[in-house]
């Protein structure tokens, strides 16, 4: 009995053992857990928090990385050299590693010419400044007097203007820092959008009625536009056309569809009057009048014959070919055949004998008596 109690007790399993950790995992647990590792992260921490402090504190803003030598291009206005006392000396209270942008803008605030700046340091003491400006794009023409601005609006208040300009004209006043109204900003849009091959050709850009935005070149024709958006590919459908020689003395190019440009306003071609019947009239050369115009016979038309008087009158100066006329009643035609050309002939074998004595005049009448044989 008592094996057999035993048996079930026997068969009872024990609970499954937990997997043992890799050494690795083990050892790096127990690096973690050791007081030595924490203790260098924390002073590694901590010296990266005074190098960051010391950057931002007194490295950054130091003597040692102080700007000494400023570098500025890309002037070319007539006010440039106040725009480059002015940048360089914001430009020195700066470090190379601390470029204040906002300064600089500040600096020249006060020159609408200035559109942008790039800014490049130069470790440890240079610091480069590239000026972006703006170009005149036209002439702003409006209350006040005349004033050049930019393709954005921009008022280039002291800019010399370019005399070949296209001209805007402005409602009301022309502003302060930017054009105000909303259609002359669509017309500088248009003038600075033009390749610069094409820009000193227009002569001014408005609005006209129906067609909108309409750009006048000198000596050429109208560029209609419509609104001033996708001006590069209107300008650049503008510009295929006026290239193209067979477009050439067109009185309007209507791109308000790039895609699709169009031309029109050829002058009608000159249609010369057709001349009357038996006569073809040959144009009278430049300076000449139509009455100096010469006439010449038409070879296929059909003469009508001459009066019985036998005058022949001139008609526009042209002599009518020989004809023959038919002769009155009673009158004798004589038809004269043209001899034809000498022959020569042989010598007869009998010459005739000559005259023994000279022919003589008796009868005082003027008639020749032969001599008696």
């Amino acid at each position: 009995m008592s094996d057999g109690a035993a048996t079930p007790a026997r068969r009872l399993r024990s609970p499954p053992r937990l997997p043992r950790l890799p050494r690795a995992g083990a050892l790096a647990l127990d690096l973690l857990a050791s007081k030595r590792l924490r203790r260098n992260l924390l002073l590694i921490a901590a010296g990266l928090m005074l190098l960051a402090a010391g950057y931002q504190f007194w490295l950054r803003d130091s003597s040692f990385v102080a700007v000494e030598k400023v570098t500025i291009t890309g002037l070319a206005a007539a006010d440039s050299e106040r725009v480059r006392l002015a940048l360089s000396t914001a430009a020195r209270s700066m470090t190379t590693l601390h470029v204040d942008h906002d300064a600089l803008d500040r600096a020249v605030a006060g020159y609408p010419v200035v559109r942008d700046l790039e800014v490049t340091t130069d470790f440890p003491h240079g610091l480069q400044i590239h000026v972006i400006e703006h170009v005149p794009a036209a002439v702003a023409v409006g209350e006040g007097g005349r004033v050049a601005v930019a393709g954005d609006g921009t008022i280039l208040q002291g800019v010399t203007a370019d005399k070949r300009l296209p001209t805007v004209e402005v409602e009301g006043a022309v502003g302060v820092e930017r054009l105000r109204d909303a259609t002359a900003l669509a017309s500088a849009a248009i003038a600075g959008a033009a390749p610069d091959a094409l820009r000193s050709r227009i002569a001014e850009v408005g609005e006209d009625g129906q067609l909108g935005q309409v750009a006048q070149l000198r000596d050429g024709p109208e560029v209609i536009f419509g609104d001033a958006t996708r001006l590069e590919a209107k300008w650049a459908a503008a510009s295929r056309v006026l290239a193209d020689l067979e477009a050439s003395g067109t009185s309007y190019v209507d791109v308000r569809i790039p895609g699709r440009p169009a031309a029109g306003g050829l002058p009608a071609e000159t249609v010369v009057p057709v001349a009357p019947a038996g006569t073809s009239t040959v144009p009278p050369a430049t300076g000449t009048t139509a009455a100096a115009a010469a006439t010449a016979t038409d070879p296929t038309a059909t003469w009508t014959a001459p009066p019985a008087d036998g005058t022949v009158p001139p008609v526009n100066g042209t002599v009518p070919p020989a004809a023959t006329t038919t002769p009155a009643p009673g009158t004798v035609t004589e038809t004269v055949a043209t001899p034809p050309a000498p022959t020569a002939s042989p010598a007869p074998a009998n010459p005739a004998p000559a005259p023994s004595a000279a022919v003589t005049d008796t009868t005082g009448a003027g008639a020749a008596t032969a001599p008696a044989p």
